[in-house]
């Protein structure tokens, strides 16, 4: 009896000692996650509130030379910072590069209509009659009762307000690179850049996952290390760079809270999205360059073309500021040619392949029709087609030395081309301002799961200890 006793004590005792062991663990536990947690949301709200006033303009993760360019990463960053963004942020704002002409409605050639938006100006209110010039106009209108799209997000619809200046008419010419009819004006509209600002709008899911995959496996497949031939690399490098440049966008402006409509820099997108990815930052930086280069390139011809708005002050600051962009002393001494594409395009071969390129790069832009956001399409066309008339001023006047006497450019062309290279010089920008905030968040974020982690491993060695020391002394 006394050993029965004595050993029913012992278990008792044990189960005391485990309960108050694993008492305590729970406690430690909570107080942990609990901590974790306010350090965690600490490092993004200081972030949030304070990113602005921080200066990360020292960083230099990426250096040396651009891949395949003529221009190393130190040198894009200062001309960027010192020249360029400054001289494109004023230029956009100009009203010659303000509006744009563009087909809103769906038409995708790819994939039946899937509800995303049926209807030519779904979710958008038209201006009044007497606020464009009749030939802005378009025949019928559309009731507000079919005005029923855009996913149920009213940040994906465009503002379609414009001011009562017409401008005078380009040469109206396909560009072949491109799948729009530029000369059915009946089936344009024109947009106001400045009122619908390339940002968040809602569209995620797999609408937009299937545009992207259907631009990278069916125009544009990714390529293991050297198995593709460079013309291809090309084409890659700059459907990921605009890629990059339209994700960090939508970082930089984002919906961070719906129901107080307020809006701010998502960090964690941006490096989930790009700045984990280091090619997705090296192919940025690779298109910025082949749109400059395709600028100064066309410098003779952007030089002598017609700016003209109907607003003489304006056109004429429009002509100066063009003349900075193209002539700019510093660049020219630090980067006189971003890219060579002249490398491109030799051999028997070279015809061909550029003709097949041709065909995929106009695939790529006949998708931006299957678009299922309003705002999206609208930025989505326009930078294609800016993408699209930099490989028709690269590679379709056959590297001739006077590429004014050869090269046509149509108004739409031009506006494209300046905001797109304006929207990548504004990415590159983001990329030094953000970069380091979001990488210290994701750093944050490791090290405060590394310590839950760390103190799980002293808990386990704890309770190791004491299951030992408890066993021995009942023993």
């Amino acid at each position: 009896m006394v050993k029965k006793r004595e050993i029913g004590d012992k278990s008792e005792k044990k189960k005391s000692r485990w309960g108050w062991i694993f008492g305590a663990i729970l406690v430690v536990l909570l107080a942990t996650a609990v901590a974790s947690s306010r350090s965690i949301n600490k490092i993004s709200l200081f972030n949030h509130q304070h990113n602005q006033a921080c200066n990360c303009a020292d960083s230099r993760k990426y250096t040396g030379i651009v891949e395949d360019c003529c221009c190393d990463y130190e040198t894009v960053d200062s001309l960027n910072d010192e020249v360029l963004n400054p001289l494109l942020q004023e230029l956009v704002t100009i009203p010659f590069f303000r509006y744009f002409k563009v087909k809103l409605w769906c038409d995708c050639p790819f994939w039946p209509d899937d509800g995303m938006c049926r209807l030519r100006d779904c979710s958008v209110c038209e201006c009044e009659e007497n606020e464009f010039p009749e030939i802005f106009k378009k025949p019928g209108r559309i009731s507000s009762q079919d005005l029923v799209c855009q996913e149920g997000k009213p940040q994906a619809t465009v503002d379609r307000t414009l001011d009562r200046k017409a401008f005078r008419g380009w040469v109206e010419i396909d560009n072949p690179w491109t799948s729009d009819d530029e000369t059915d004006n009946a089936e344009m509209t024109y947009v106001n850049l400045q009122l619908n600002p390339e940002r968040y709008t809602g569209y995620t899911g797999p609408s937009a996952r299937r545009i992207w995959d259907a631009i990278y496996t069916e125009n544009c497949p990714r390529y293991p290390s050297g198995e593709f031939c460079k013309e291809k690399k090309v084409l890659y490098k700059l459907i990921s760079g605009l890629h990059s440049s339209i994700s960090i966008h939508i970082a930089a402006d984002y919906l961070l809270d719906e129901a107080a409509n307020v809006w701010g820099q998502n960090f964690q997108l941006m490096y989930d999205r790009v700045l984990q990815y280091p090619d997705r930052v090296r192919n940025l930086y690779f298109t910025y360059l082949f749109v400059l280069r395709a600028v100064t390139k066309a410098a003779d011809y952007l030089e002598q073309a017609e700016y003209i708005t109907g607003n003489p002050t304006e056109d004429l600051k429009t002509k100066s500021l063009m003349k900075q962009l193209l002539y700019n002393p510093k660049l020219q001494a630090a980067c006189p040619i971003p890219f060579d594409e002249a490398k491109l395009w030799q051999g028997q071969s070279g015809p061909e392949l550029k003709q097949q390129i041709q065909k995929q790069f106009r695939n790529i832009s006949a998708l931006m029709d299957c678009v299922g956001c309003e705002k999206c399409r609208l930025w989505g066309k326009l930078q294609v087609l800016g993408l699209g008339t930099a490989l028709k001023i690269l590679f379709s006047v056959d590297g001739q030395d006077h590429v004014d006497q050869h090269l046509q450019l149509q108004r739409n062309e031009v506006i494209a081309l300046g905001n797109l290279l304006n929207r990548l010089s504004e990415s590159v920008k983001l990329v030094r301002q953000m970069g380091p905030s979001a990488e210290k968040i994701m750093e944050g974020q490791v090290f405060a799961h590394a310590d839950h982690t760390s103190t799980w491993r002293r808990i386990w060695t704890s309770l190791s200890k004491l299951r030992w020391e408890s066993d021995k002394q009942i023993m």
